[in-house]
């Protein structure tokens, strides 16, 4: 076995160990290309929408939100030429029962649901262009082999924003967003992106221009994120246009879309994290994670469980920056007195907790504590008034 195919097989297990994905209907024997996220793969997951929501949408003034329904009419994928260009691809489904039901599809992406709300978006807002409208939600296509772990399922969820514009400044859009996704690829540790200007032949049906965002996986170089000049071509296929009310004209937007996988980047995130290197002379795994999308913030442990007085001040300490950490926002703070301390340190440095916090005799005369850094596995005692400040530096 080559060694970076094993490192994917050390990911897959150390995500099963410390409950981050699982296959789904496991007791079963599993189901093909569908996949459970347990606790801190939900919160590593749900860490990351927000950080994407923060950075394209609510950081500026030009963006919308929205939530659209996973099954639409079936005009929608109709028309906007789904179902004719990707055909077995989209999951079909029946709605109603007997001689009343329709058949329709899951969605295959996200965008439709936004292009076909764009007259009540612009009925409702009124917005100048340019603007966006960006959505988290799933999607589904039916992959023949779905494979890699998450990379490639039947069931994944997307990041995306549609951005309308006039035809003739798509461009200075379209490299805006292709820096804004080059920065969200740092801010959440991924670190090496390589960009591919996709060929005619391999684009989209709606798309003038693709550039595919795409990292060294194990199993090779794959796409991470795609943004795609899509022209007007959806909002045309849906009948939808846009009046100008300086111009005093009406026309048909053209889009630019930022879209990112979840699941994709969690893959990403989790390959760039995962560290193995040796630490007292034994030999460790952790996950190098950015502490802005790390599961667990902090972990606060007392020395000895078996210490009625030591585990008390733990648990106080463990509320106190509970609270101090949620009203600023800044993630998790957990209890852990499971297991010796080794244990604890080797557990918490495999979820990638950035700081464990341990409170000994000593903090019961002096109010200091035993601050450990994950990466480098360096203690220091500080004062409890000092936690939250050191925490996030």
């Amino acid at each position: 076995m080559n060694k970076e195919l094993g490192i994917m097989e050390k990911i897959v297990s150390l995500c099963k160990r410390r409950g981050f994905v699982y296959p789904s209907s496991e007791i079963y024997g599993g189901f093909s290309g569908f996949w459970n996220y347990g606790h801190y793969g939900s919160i590593l997951k749900e860490n990351i929408k927000c950080l994407w929501k923060q950075r394209f949408i609510f950081d500026r003034d030009d963006m919308f939100i929205t939530d659209t329904s996973i099954i639409s009419n079936p005009k929608v994928l109709e028309s906007s030429g789904h179902v004719s260009n990707f055909g077995n691809e989209i999951f079909k489904i029946q709605v109603g029962t007997g001689d009343e039901a329709i058949t329709s599809h899951l969605r295959p992406e996200t965008a439709q649901g936004i292009f076909a709300d764009f007259k009540n978006l612009v009925d409702a807002h009124h917005p100048k262009l340019p603007f966006g409208v960006g959505q988290i939600g799933k999607a589904f296509r039916n992959e023949i082999s779905p494979r890699d772990f998450v990379f490639r399922s039947r069931e994944f969820e997307q990041m995306e924003v549609e951005y309308f514009t006039k035809e003739e400044e798509w461009k200075k859009h379209f490299e805006n967003w292709r820096e804004i996704m080059n920065s969200f690829a740092k801010e959440v540790g991924i670190e090496k992106v390589h960009e591919l200007e996709v060929s005619q032949d391999d684009r989209a049906h709606y798309s003038r221009r693709t550039i595919d965002f795409q990292f060294d996986y194990p199993f090779g170089r794959g796409e991470l994120w795609g943004l795609a000049y899509r022209t007007d071509f959806d909002l045309k296929n849906h009948n939808l246009d846009y009046f100008d009310e300086e111009a005093r004209k009406r026309f048909v937007p053209h889009v630019v879309e930022p879209s990112l996988g979840v699941d994709r980047t969690v893959l990403a995130v989790l390959l760039s994290a995962y560290t193995e290197d040796e630490l007292g002379g034994e030999p460790r795994t952790y996950l190098k994670l950015n502490k802005n999308i790390a599961p667990v913030r902090a972990a606060v442990f007392p020395l000895l469980k078996n210490k009625p007085e030591l585990v008390s001040k733990a648990r106080e300490v463990y509320e106190n920056l509970k609270l101090e950490t949620r009203s600023k926002q800044l993630g998790a703070v957990v209890f852990d007195d499971n297991g010796n301390i080794g244990k604890r340190y080797r557990r918490q440095d495999e979820i990638g907790t950035p700081h464990c916090i341990t409170i000994d005799f000593d903090t019961l005369k002096d109010d200091t504590v035993t601050i450990r850094d994950r990466d480098s596995g360096k203690q220091e005692r500080v004062f409890i008034n000092d936690l939250v400040s050191k925490i996030t530096a």
